[in-house]
């Protein structure tokens, strides 16, 4: 294994981006940058071997720079998905953030952790870990907030995700990362094979706001339990396609769980996503449009899929729902693997 970096371009203020190309004894390839410790590119092998880069994203700085970027690739922070009126409240203090999606606060603001530059350095063989120091009090969130984010390819085919953070002040944290994959390379998601381990999901209202009901999946068009065509029921399921969180079936809390398991029938090649986290966003891009992407591709809407794990949406405003609190002291910790293989 081996990791390499070299430069990828430069933000708006000058500041320098870097990008790490990570490879594995099998010739699986992982690309990370800097800007908003985004994942560029994975190129895994198909079931005749053949390689084919499995997730969107840009080519250069301007496209990640661009207001048409929809996260692609990168950590959501400091709280990924949406929160309510953009407010919360700690020990009786109530916090207010930007509203930036109708209603609601999404994915930590309007400079959320997507548009940061992160400090990088290679830890080992195949690993690169990301740090970010957010200050007291940034995009409205109390507390300063240390947080690491280590990316592992293995010789196994696995993209390993490993967060910490620590906090001197009480806050709010729920981190992910917003990859859109399209397991043949191009095209509609809409014939990829999913399987989710949930038996139930947050329902939300008009604006993708939880109502803090937690509804069982079986017999509805939200019911993935078994391998099922993306396309079957998207244009049943509420708003435009999936956006939905799904609560895993975890053995216990912040145990390792398989959360979802992707096939591609053409090309034969399968994902598997593993977290500690309760949940996972099931989202299928359902607002890209015409989106310039790599190597001269023209993105549209569910030509990708993401798979978002994180703690449910909303969490700090249902005290009902996995706590999200993050005291002094304490660390969190999330672990996320993307595994990728062949069928059978």
């Amino acid at each position: 294994m081996s990791v390499a970096r070299t430069a990828f371009g430069h933000t708006t203020r000058g500041e320098e981006v870097d990008e790490y190309i990570l490879k594995n004894a099998s010739g699986m390839k992982v690309k990370v940058i800097t800007y908003g410790a985004a994942i560029v590119s994975i190129e895994a092998p198909d079931a005749k071997g053949h390689m084919a880069d499995v997730v969107l994203g840009f080519d250069d700085m301007a496209g990640y720079l661009s207001t048409g970027n929809p996260y692609f690739g990168c950590c959501c922070g400091r709280f990924a998905n949406r929160l309510a009126k953009g407010t919360f409240t700690i020990d009786g203090t109530e916090y207010s953030v930007a509203i930036n999606n109708g209603p609601n606060g999404l994915h930590g603001g309007l400079v959320g952790f997507d548009k940061k530059v992160w400090k990088a350095e290679i830890v080992g063989d195949g690993a690169v870990k990301l740090s970010l120091l957010s200050p007291d009090g940034e995009e409205g969130y109390p507390g300063n907030l240390a947080v690491e984010l280590i990316y592992t390819l293995t010789d196994e085919n696995e993209l390993k995700l490993e967060y910490r953070a620590t906090t001197d002040r009480k806050t709010i944290l729920n981190l992910t990362n917003h990859s859109y994959f399209n397991l043949a390379g191009s095209g509609s998601v809409h014939n990829h094979l999913i399987h989710i381990n949930a038996d139930r999901y947050t329902v939300v209202d008009e604006h993708s706001t939880p109502t803090g009901e937690l509804r069982p999946v079986a017999g509805t068009e939200m019911d993935l339990l078994e391998a099922t065509p993306i396309g079957k029921n998207i244009h049943q399921v509420q708003g435009l396609g999936y956006d939905h969180n799904y609560c895993i079936n975890q053995a216990a809390a912040g145990e390792l769980t398989v959360a979802a398991f992707v096939v591609e029938p053409h090309s034969g090649r399968t994902m598997e996503c593993l977290t500690t986290e309760p949940g996972v966003q099931f989202y299928t891009g359902n607002y890209i449009e015409h989106v310039k992407g790599k190597n001269g591709a023209i993105y549209d809407k569910q030509e990708g899929f993401c798979l978002e794990t994180q703690h449910y949406p909303d969490s700090p405003n249902h005290p009902e729902f996995p706590s999200t609190e993050l005291k002094p002291g304490d660390t969190y910790t999330q672990t996320t693997i993307y595994r990728f293989g062949v069928q059978d």
